[in-house]
């Protein structure tokens, strides 16, 4: 109490002076020279932090230098003055939201030198509450107002990356959570940073964080983590490729409960598929597939990534995840999906009615390929919500349609596909519908289309084009196509309005048992084109009805321009079904309000005219005279419009689904919600168009016996050759590859035989080793035998000899052969 009392009465000064904060500043800044007493100093600080908010000015112009220094001489020495100090100086340096400038001022006079900053980092291995926790605040504070240098000094700080890693290890929460949030900032755009601290094992402890707080589904802090996990992955290669060598990397997917060594046919276990959320949790499980994106996108091992690929085609069509998360899964495949999805087997699941998504049904086992097409044509579910278009639900199918798009872009996939779709060779019969065809012939209906209906056919009509797209061989397969005529039943009957607007007369029940001849594709959408046509006309046709049959036929329209492009042989199919009259009625509609429809007809009527190259019925002279009284111009015109509308502008590679205007739409007779969204184009057409309506607008004005515009000048013969050579090419290109093939399997018994040859050289030479260390052995048997074959007969001539000494009797064949021997000798 004395110590205060001696403290208010030297900081009051004379009894009855007035003292100003200035005054009051001056003289606390003179008790933070290193001369005075530990307690002093401390007491002075104190002080200085209980003015600094309200004066932080005069504080910061008079007290910072000395701040500093009693935190590079005292704070590591004495925790209280420690705290005291950070707390301090993170006041003078916040910038309060961004009112000011003297948080950046303040700031500046703090990192002007490297030593208070390396102080600061080395205080974060005191293992004292207050010290580290105020440490982290006045550092996050820092690097909010100068991250850059701040993250300079720290790759200098011989303290720097050992302070993070054991903030990190901290158990108490108040401090891992401000350590995350500082370690999220520390590593932003700074690559130096994320490789040391990868080096210094930051990803074991940030998955260590993530695994005690519950995973998946822990809070905030699961979320930092994992947000730490990305900023160090993401556009970082090195890291990426260290992460792969991790046990880390294989168990990722686990995190959402996936296991990571699931086989192809293997069925995901129920508890992934099916799963309680809330906001929280869809946040963490965003962060886990993000992380997941980051190493399917790059390039790498296909085998490592695979399993990822396959977490995401579940997420999207096999699990009650939440729309947002299935958007996502679809846009982290990548472009180029190197593996079958005809291959993969999935187990969707259907909510029972009225039980608020608690119970669910387990449905038949299927395709990917076949998941994927029912989510694009009817939503989720089997089109539970079908007739709904909001703005997340089309974003999810359209995103379904762009995977497909992405895998049907070889042209031997999308071929297989039409192929499929085309009756067997010999057979006068039609084909079996697919869920495809159904969407894209679904007959119409008079009055309002259903909203379902004409969305399933617009994402139909988007998938075949993919199929069809810069594909001859394709292209040749579909005109084959003989779909079964759909069912007709009351509310989904072929429409007919007669030129008058009476009713349509109910044909004779006799008539009915009479079966028409099989239409093939193209004529079943050319008559389709031309009955919502037809519809959109009538004088009692709502606003909103107009706006329904305009998707259809802008849909149509888009499918058959990319359809009848360079391919003659459909042109004059289309034209045969009365493809020409249908547009030039639309053309010369003067009551039209949607430039969309008559511009895409000018289109269609330009692809026509100019690909028209096939002898048939109508020919370019037939269409000649008509592009003359319908006026080049206005033809122009009409395209020119149509790309200046604003639900062609746009369109983007990631902007296909559109907000729905509200003007657009009546306040009566129908309820439609605000946030309702719609879908008109989708890039590839919107790119598809950008390229080649120059060529179109450049071929109104060829004479019918002129070269196509689109050859360049070129002849009709030169065309020809052109399109046979692609032939030739194509083909050439399938014997270079059944050659590849076939030098692949010669080449690999090659390597056999080889193989199988120095095994045989190997046992030969080990046989040949063996008989010759045998041959060594004879002759040395050899030489023996003849040494001792030369002792025995110098043995018995000596003998001879003392016998002839003795006066013995030797036989004369002996004398004679020893005789012999000698005359040898």
């Amino acid at each position: 109490m004395e110590f205060f009392s001696q403290t208010y009465v030297a900081l009051r000064g004379p009894t009855g002076q007035i003292q100003t904060p200035a005054d009051t500043i001056g003289k606390l800044v003179g008790r933070l020279s290193p001369a005075t007493l530990l307690a002093d100093r401390r007491a002075a600080v104190l002080s200085l932090k209980g003015l600094a908010r309200d004066c932080k000015e005069d504080v910061g112009n008079q007290a910072l230098p000395g701040l500093i220094e009693v935190l590079a001489n005292d704070a590591e020495v004495d925790a209280d003055i420690g705290k005291a100090v950070l707390e301090t100086l993170n006041i003078l340096c916040d910038e309060e939201g961004g009112s000011s400038s003297l948080g950046f001022r303040n700031t500046d006079t703090l990192i002007a030198q490297e030593k208070p900053l390396h102080t600061l980092f080395a205080l974060l291995k005191d293992n004292n509450f207050y010290t580290r926790f105020s440490a982290l605040q006045l550092l996050s504070t820092l690097l909010q107002n100068r991250r850059q240098a701040v993250q300079g000094y720290f790759l200098t700080a011989p303290a720097g990356p050992g302070s993070i890693i054991a903030v990190l290890e901290d158990k108490r929460e108040i401090i891992r959570n401000e350590a995350i949030s500082v370690v999220q900032a520390l590593i932003s755009q700074s690559a130096e940073i994320q490789k040391v601290l990868t080096f210094e094992g930051a990803f074991e402890r940030l998955f260590g964080t993530i695994t005690s707080e519950g995973g998946v589904e822990g809070g905030m802090v699961t979320q930092g983590a994992l947000a730490c996990v990305d900023g160090m992955l993401r556009f970082n290669s090195s890291n990426q490729g260290y992460f792969r060598e991790t046990p880390l990397f294989p168990i990722v997917s686990q995190l959402i409960l996936l296991p990571p060594n699931l086989r192809l046919n293997d069925p995901a276990p129920q508890e992934f598929a099916l799963q309680f959320w809330d906001e929280q949790k869809v946040t963490n499980v965003s962060l886990i597939m993000g992380i997941m994106g980051i190493f399917v996108g790059s390039k790498g091992s296909n085998a490592e990534v695979a399993p990822f690929s396959r977490c995401f085609l579940e997420i999207a069509l096999a699990s009650n995840f939440p729309t947002v998360l299935k958007i996502q899964a679809l846009r982290l495949l990548p472009p180029n999906i190197n593996f079958s999805l005809t291959d993969i087997i999935l187990t969707p699941y259907m909510p029972v009615p009225e039980t608020n998504g608690e119970e669910w049904d387990r449905l038949e086992p299927a395709s990917a390929l076949d998941a994927l097409v029912e989510l694009t044509l009817h939503g989720e579910y089997n089109g539970l919500d079908g007739s709904k278009r909001t703005k997340e639900g089309l974003e999810l199918r359209t995103s379904a349609a762009t995977v497909f798009e992405n895998f049907v872009r070889r042209e031997e996939v999308s071929f297989a596909i039409v192929q499929g779709m085309v009756p067997p060779e010999g057979s006068h019969t039609t084909n079996n519908i697919t869920p495809l065809l159904h969407a894209l012939i679904l007959p119409l209906a008079s009055g309002t289309p259903e909203p379902a209906n004409v969305t399933a056919t617009q994402l139909a009509t988007m998938l075949f084009s993919h199929l069809l797209r810069s594909s001859p061989r394709a292209k040749g397969a579909a005109r084959l196509i003989m779909p079964e005529p759909a069912s007709a039943t009351a509310d989904s009957s072929a429409f007919f309005v007669p030129a008058d607007g009476a009713p349509p007369i109910e044909p004779p029940q006799e008539e009915d048992l009479e079966k028409d001849d099989p239409q093939s594709l193209l004529q079943i959408i050319a008559e389709n084109l031309s009955l919502a046509l037809l519809s959109r006309s009538r004088a009692d046709t709502s606003d909103r009805e107009i706006r329904e049959w305009d998707r259809l036929v802008v849909s149509y329209m888009s499918l058959l321009s990319q359809w009848l492009w360079e391919d003659p042989k459909s042109v004059r199919d289309f034209l045969e079904a009365g493809g020409l009259s249908v547009l030039v009625e639309a053309i010369n509609q003067t009551s039209e309000v949607d430039t969309l429809v008559p511009g895409l007809c000018a289109l269609l009527l330009g692809i026509c005219y100019e690909f028209n190259r096939d002898a048939g019925e109508i020919t370019r002279r037939t269409i000649y005279p008509i592009l003359g009284r319908l006026g080049v111009d206005n033809l122009i015109g009409q395209i020119t419009r149509s790309r200046e509308d604003d639900r062609f502008r746009a369109i983007g590679p990631d902007t296909i689904v559109l907000t729905c205007p509200q003007p657009a739409i009546p306040t009566s007779g129908h309820a439609v919600s605000r946030d309702e969204a719609e879908i008109w184009f989708d890039w590839a057409f919107v790119d598809f168009w950008k390229s080649n309506y120059y060529t179109v607008q450049r071929g109104f004005s060829t004479e019918p016996d002129q070269a196509s515009s689109s050859s360049s000048g070129q002849s009709a013969e030169s065309v020809m050759l052109i399109a046979s050579l692609r032939d030739v090419i194509r083909n050439q290109s399938e014997e270079v590859e059944a050659l590849q093939r076939k030098l692949k399997e010669a080449t690999a018994a090659h390597a056999k035989e080889v193989s199988d040859l120095k095994g045989q050289l190997q046992s030969v030479s080990s046989q040949l080793q063996a008989s010759d260390d045998k041959r060594k052995e004879v002759e040395k048997e050899q030489e023996d035998l003849l040494v001792l074959l030369d002792e025995v007969t110098n043995k018995r001539k000596s003998d001879k000899a003392k016998m002839r000494n003795a006066g013995l009797e030797v036989s004369d064949d002996e004398d004679d052969e020893e005789d012999d021997d000698e005359e040898d000798e």
